[in-house]
């Protein structure tokens, strides 16, 4: 609706050479949930996320395999797409770099930096990582066995020298540097934005756009006498080349938003909101992309967030190609789906590297999900229903009659601060310092020692059951809705057994505004039935399951 504030976000595209795992979706999760969240809170929200299919390295991969580039791509690009269904993951587009309008886009975007003087023949000579591209010697390790790219030491490098179109990067070096100091919020966190700018102050060199003599990719549409590489027939002249898959991939973004396809919806949609990316890919996203744009005439995004790395312990990347990666669904069997995201988002800050282990996403489950808030949830149904035959009790509203209620107001503004901020391990944080608030205040009410008393005739404590039981259920309610974003396929059912109707779509759109569902006591007028209890999150018996 053209009337709602719009909110379009996006995660880098995945490269499209072997199956996913938790380490590739984690930034997906945590995209979705952003996504989610500003759904449920009534904006208009356009959510992004894809493939990356285009390079000489798939190229020589499906070969390996027997296969045309497509087919290879094609069958990586369901793994990918199985595994985002099957963590509730909900784009409004899963984008491809082999889809038509991306390569209109890719090929519209070279002819414009051309037009604008701002891409040149030159000759490249350097390393090349067939995973990554060309390589400064800057960004290289030296070891005994010889150059290694940091990001996949076990891919041995090219020395390629060849006749390539290069971007005027260092054209715009003044220009990037001032974006970066008029707008310090477009590139966090902080510390990634200092590093990127001392990057800029060392000194851009243009980048090679180009690829000669390979064939999986889009065509490269100029040729060396600066006229159309694209021949009477409509194919595309070889001796042209094919666009540098980096260059290719981060138009994307504008695709996905209707660049060159639908003008209107680019109108309302560009310039994002938001780019979700690791700190591998920071330079492209927040050096060479805003550059690509603005020779193009368009504007930067609004904001760049760059996460870290899932380590395993003592700081060991993640390598689908040593293979010592988490396999989504194996966490999914162990966790179930909400449960997965809960732990990958609560275990790994969403602004740093963190190691991670199986033992430690079990403990986080069992300690978070089964026990405190399974249990809350579990207990509160179980007792309400029990001491008073069924009926909903409605919490306290008045102002200070309330400890949970009071609590529950400074928990929601700093939780939906934290989640704005792209900080979903300190919003998780924040909403579960509640749910020990509420496990406290069970214990300090004690109900059961209150129905005692009320069955025996002690008319006080069956006003105070039914006031502490109120504010329980009124607290398992605010906290569900809450963490629906986290929590997509949970929140219905626990609303349920509270007697609530989930008013959301499965994606979190069509409801009313969240942060209106969420006022404490803002359901306490409407009378109610309880459901039956039914265990959210069960325990995880064994500290050790398997991995």
């Amino acid at each position: 609706m053209p009337d709602r504030p719009r909110y379009y976000l996006t995660t880098a595209i995945a490269y499209a050479n072997h199956k996913p795992g938790l380490h590739t979706l984690y930034e997906v999760i945590g995209a979705d949930v952003i996504a989610r969240w500003h759904r449920l809170k009534g904006d208009d929200t356009r959510f992004l996320t894809g493939t990356d299919e285009h390079s000489v390295n798939i190229a020589i991969r499906a070969a390996e395999e027997g296969l045309e580039p497509r087919a290879f791509v094609d069958a990586r690009v369901g793994e990918f797409t199985d595994a985002e269904g099957a963590l509730g993951i909900t784009p409004d587009r899963f984008i491809r770099t082999t889809d038509p309008d991306h390569v209109a886009a890719a090929q519209e975007m070279v002819r414009r930096a051309f037009a604008n003087g701002d891409i040149y023949l030159g000759t490249y000579e350097g390393w090349y990582c067939p995973n990554e591209g060309f390589k400064a010697n800057s960004d290289l390790h030296e070891t005994a066995a010889g150059w290694q790219c940091p990001n996949h030491p076990d891919v041995p490098l090219q020395w390629l020298t060849e006749r390539n179109w290069f971007f005027r990067l260092s054209a715009y070096q003044e220009r990037l540097e001032r974006w970066f100091l008029d707008n310090p919020g477009a590139v966090q966190p902080d510390f990634r934005r200092n590093e990127m700018l001392g990057f800029i102050r060392g000194g851009l060199e243009d980048f090679s756009i180009s690829r000669a003599g390979a064939t999986w990719g889009i065509p490269f549409p100029i040729g060396e006498d600066g006229q159309t590489a694209q021949r009477e027939d409509g194919s595309w002249d070889p001796e042209a080349g094919t666009i540098y898959v980096w260059y290719d991939a981060l138009i994307n973004y504008i695709t996905g938003a209707g660049f060159l396809s639908d003008p209107d919806a680019f109108g309302r949609w560009w310039p994002a909101d938001l780019h979700v990316i690791g700190k591998d890919i920071a330079r492209f996203h927040t050096i060479f992309w805003p550059a690509m744009l603005w020779s193009a005439g368009l504007e930067a995004p609004r904001k760049v967030w760059i996460h870290g790395f899932l380590l395993l312990r003592g700081g060991e990347r993640m390598s689908k190609s040593r293979g010592n990666i988490f396999d989504p669904h194996d966490m999914i069997e162990a966790f179930g789906s909400d449960g997965t995201r809960y732990v990958a988002l609560r275990e790994v800050p969403f602004d740093r590297d963190a190691e991670v282990s199986w033992e430690a996403f079990v403990r986080r489950y069992n300690a978070d999900l089964a026990n405190d808030f399974g249990n809350l949830v579990n207990r509160t149904v179980s007792m309400a229903g029990r001491y008073l035959g069924g009926e909903r009790p409605a919490p306290r509203t008045a102002p200070g009659a309330s400890a949970l209620g009071h609590a529950w107001s400074e928990t929601l503004p700093a939780y939906a601060e934290r989640l704005e901020g792209c900080l979903l391990h300190e919003a998780l944080a924040a909403l579960w310092d509640f749910v020990g608030a509420a496990n406290r205040f069970v214990d300090g009410e004690q109900p059961w020692v209150l129905a005692k008393a009320a069955k025996a005739g002690d008319a006080e404590a069956a006003a105070r059951l039914r006031d502490a039981l109120g504010d329980l259920v009124e607290a398992c309610r605010v906290v569900g809705l809450a963490a629906a974003p986290f929590l997509p396929q949970t929140a219905p059912r626990l609303l349920a057994q509270l007697g609530h109707s989930f008013p959301y779509g499965p994606d979190g759109n069509g409801g009313p505004p969240i942060l209106d569902e969420l006022a404490w006591g803002g359901r306490a007028a409407e009378s109610g039935t309880l459901g039956f209890p039914e265990p959210l999150f069960p325990r995880l018996d064994v500290e050790s399951v398997e991995g």
